[in-house]
C-alpha cells in the first residue's frame, strides 16, 4: 500500500516530496508551471492584483513541499538564480498549487475505506473459522487473525491526521499565496520591481527621488518577508507533524493512557490540559478507543475530534438505517407511521449528505459533533478553526434538525466564501452549530425553553475554541438567524459567550432589551432584518391577545394605532430597531432566509463583520 507520493507508509519521506506523484487510484495533481515573470534588466514590474506571473521558458517550478530540502527559507533576496538552479522561496511560493496538498491530503483520508475493507473481511474470516474448526490451533489463528484486524484498526486515525495536516498546509499556503500576490501587486501600483528572487528595488521605467524610493521599498519587502515568513512556518509545522507521524510508524501508532478522564461537566481549560499532557500515541489510542468521549469534549483540538467523529460516522449510520427498518416495520399504520417513516429516511439522507461535504473540499470539513437520535444534532467546521485568524460560529433556527444540515452548513460556507474573497489573505473558518433542539413547529419557537436548554452547551463551545487554538487568539464571531438568535442572545446574557462580536439575522428578540446586556466589547453587537422578512409580525403574544379581543369592539382599529410598542418582538425589542443599541448593517428585500443570497448585501456584512472590518 503506498501513499499518493509512492512513499510506503511508515518509511522516511524522501526530501523534495511532490504532491503530484501517483496516488491511489493513478490519480496526479496538476501543477502550475508558472514562474515569476523577469523583464531584460532581471526584474520585473509586478503583475496587478489577481493576475498569475506570465509562465516562462519551460521549466517546470516544483511545489512548495513540507520535506523539500531546505524548505522555505526568508533572509536577503540575492539575484536570480540561473534556469536549474536553487529556487528561491520567492519562486517556490509562486508555483505552488495549495489545492494539490489538499487533494494529496484527501487521497491519504481515502485509504480509511480501504483500511475497513480488509478489517471486515478479516472479521468475516474469523467467523467462518468459528463455525467450522476448533481446537488449539483455532484457536490460535482466530487470535492471529483478531490481532491483524486490531492492527489494521490503528492506522485509520493516523491516516485521517495526515489529510488534516496537509488541508491545513494548503490552506495556510494558499493564504501566504494571497498575501504575496497582494505584495506585488502593491509593488505594481508604487511603481517599484522586484525580480524572481522577490528582490525590491527601482523601477528604471518609473525614475523617482531616492527619499521617496526607499520608505516604498521597505513597504514592499516586509510584505513579501511577511508572506514568506507565513509559508514557512506552514512549511515547519506541516514537517514536524509529518514526521512524528513518520517515527510512530515504526515505533508503534498508540499507547494506552494513565486511567484519569476529565470529569462529568469539566471545563474546557481543564480538559485542554488533561489533553496537553497526553503524548501523541496516547492521544490516538484515545481517538480509536474512546471515540464517543474525545468526539463531544470542548477543549480537545479540533483536529482530534474529527478523527474521533469520522471513526464513529459508520455506527452512527448505521442507527439511522435501522429506525428506518423499524418504522417500515412497526405495527403502527396511517399518518403516524408515515410521519415516522420519512423524518427517518431524511435524517439518513441528511448524513449522508454531510458525509459526501466531508469527503469533499477545499475548504476541509472537521466533524465535531453528530448524535442521530432525535432530529439529529451536528456540528460541522469549514477550515480548521484551531489555526484561522478568524472563526464564524453559525447558529441555524427553527426547523433546523439533521436532515437540513447540510443545507445550514451552506450557508455558512457562503459566508467563508465572501470572507476569502474580501480578504483572501486571512485563514477564516466557518463552523455550523446545530447542537440544540431546534423548534419544529410554530408554536414552539413562540417559547423560549429551548434557546434556554441550549445555552450552557454554546458557551461551553465557544469557550472550547478559545481552549484548543493554536497561535495567538482568533476573532470569535456567533452569528444568530431566527430562533438562533435568541440561542445566543441568552447563552450571551445567561452563561457568558467566549465572542468578539454577535451577529443577528432575521431575528425575532434575542431575550434582552438592550445590546449592552450581552457581555460582549461595546460596538460589537450587530442585527439585520430584511424589510419583507415576516418575522417583523413576530408581536409579543401578549399584544397579539389583546389585539385579537379588542378587534371585535368598535375601539378595536384605534386601539391597534394607539396601542403598543411596534417595536417589541416575541423575545424583546428588535435588535435592529435603533433603541436596542446594536449596530445595522443592510439587507436586501429576500425575506426571512435570503440574508445568504449572493447578490444581498447582509451577505458582505456579515462577511466584513467576521473579518473584524
Amino acid at each position: 500500500m503506498t501513499d499518493p507520493t509512492g512513499v510506503r507508509p511508515g518509511t522516511a519521506v524522501p526530501a523534495r516530496w511532490r504532491p503530484n506523484s501517483s496516488g491511489p487510484g493513478g490519480r496526479r495533481a496538476a501543477l502550475p508551471t508558472a514562474r515569476p515573470p523577469v523583464s531584460r534588466t532581471d526584474r520585473h514590474t509586478p503583475s496587478p492584483a489577481g493576475r498569475r506571473p506570465a509562465a516562462s521558458g519551460g521549466r517546470r517550478a516544483g511545489p512548495v513541499s513540507p520535506t523539500a530540502r531546505g524548505g522555505l527559507r526568508t533572509g536577503s533576496p540575492g539575484r536570480a538564480a540561473p534556469t536549474g538552479g536553487p529556487v528561491s522561496a520567492y519562486e517556490r511560493l509562486w508555483s505552488t498549487d495549495p489545492a494539490a496538498w489538499a487533494t494529496t491530503g484527501a487521497a491519504w483520508a481515502g485509504l480509511t475505506g480501504q483500511v475497513d475493507a480488509r478489517v471486515g473481511e478479516l472479521v468475516e474470516a474469523a467467523a467462518t473459522l468459528r463455525g467450522g474448526w476448533s481446537g488449539a490451533a483455532a484457536g490460535a489463528a482466530r487470535t492471529r487473525l483478531d490481532g491483524l484486524g486490531a492492527e489494521l484498526a490503528v492506522i485509520r486515525p493516523a491516516l485521517i491526521e495526515v489529510d488534516q495536516t496537509l488541508a491545513v498546509l494548503a490552506a495556510r499556503l494558499a493564504a501566504a499565496k494571497a498575501r504575496l500576490a497582494e505584495a506585488v501587486a502593491l509593488a505594481g501600483r508604487a511603481g517599484v520591481a522586484v525580480d524572481r528572487t522577490g528582490r525590491v528595488g527601482a523601477d528604471p521605467a518609473v525614475p523617482r527621488p531616492p527619499e521617496r524610493l526607499g520608505p516604498t521599498v521597505a513597504q514592499v519587502s516586509g510584505a513579501i518577508g511577511g508572506a514568506l515568513a507565513a509559508a514557512a512556518a506552514a512549511d515547519r509545522e506541516a514537517t514536524g507533524r509529518l514526521s512524528e507521524l513518520a517515527v510512530s510508524a515504526g515505533a508503534g501508532w498508540v499507547a494506552a493512557p494513565p486511567l484519569w478522564r476529565p470529569p462529568a461537566g469539566a471545563g474546557p481549560a481543564l480538559v485542554a490540559r488533561w489533553w496537553g499532557g497526553l503524548t501523541p500515541a496516547e492521544r490516538r489510542w484515545l481517538v480509536l478507543h474512546e471515540a464517543r468521549l474525545v468526539g463531544r469534549l470542548d477543549g480537545v483540538p479540533v483536529a482530534a475530534r474529527d478523527q474521533a467523529n469520522r471513526l464513529l460516522l459508520g455506527a452512527h449510520r448505521a442507527v439511522l438505517l435501522d429506525r428506518c427498518r423499524r418504522s417500515r416495520a412497526g405495527a403502527l399504520r396511517g399518518t403516524v407511521a408515515a410521519v415516522g417513516q420519512r423524518r427517518a429516511a431524511a435524517a439518513l439522507a441528511g448524513l449522508d449528505a454531510l458525509a459526501d461535504r466531508l469527503a469533499a473540499g477545499p475548504p476541509r470539513a472537521y466533524l465535531l459533533g453528530l448524535d442521530p437520535t432525535g432530529d439529529g444534532r451536528a456540528v460541522v467546521a469549514l477550515g480548521d478553526p484551531d489555526h484561522a485568524d478568524n472563526v464564524l460560529t453559525y447558529v441555524p433556527g427553527m426547523t433546523s434538525d439533521l436532515a437540513g444540515a447540510a443545507g445550514e452548513l451552506g450557508r455558512a460556507a457562503r459566508v467563508l466564501s465572501r470572507c476569502a474573497a474580501l480578504a483572501p489573505g486571512a485563514g477564516t473558518a466557518a463552523v455550523l452549530w446545530l447542537d440544540y433542539d431546534a423548534p419544529d413547529f410554530l408554536p414552539e419557537a413562540t417559547r423560549s425553553g429551548q434557546a434556554g436548554d441550549a445555552g450552557p452547551a454554546l458557551s461551553r463551545f465557544q469557550d472550547g475554541l478559545r481552549a484548543s487554538h493554536d497561535g495567538p487568539p482568533a476573532r470569535q464571531t456567533v452569528l444568530g438567524h431566527s430562533y438562533g438568535s435568541l440561542v445566543v442572545g441568552v447563552a450571551a446574557r445567561e452563561h457568558g459567550l467566549g465572542a468578539d462580536a454577535l451577529v443577528f439575522v432575521g431575528s425575532p428578540g434575542v431575550g434582552v432589551s438592550e445590546a449592552r446586556e450581552l457581555r460582549v466589547p461595546p460596538g460589537q453587537v450587530w442585527a439585520s432584518t430584511a424589510p419583507d422578512d415576516v418575522i417583523r409580525l413576530a408581536r409579543p403574544l401578549d399584544d397579539l391577545a389583546r389585539g385579537a379581543v379588542l378587534d371585535r369592539t368598535p375601539v378595536g382599529p384605534v386601539a391597534r394605532l394607539l396601542g403598543g410598542d411596534r417595536h417589541e418582538l416575541w423575545f424583546g425589542r428588535d435588535p435592529s430597531d435603533p433603541g436596542f443599541g446594536a449596530r445595522r448593517f443592510p439587507s436586501g428585500r429576500y425575506g426571512h432566509t435570503g440574508y445568504w443570497e449572493a447578490d444581498n448585501p447582509a451577505l458582505d456584512g456579515m462577511a466584513r463583520i467576521v473579518l473584524g472590518r
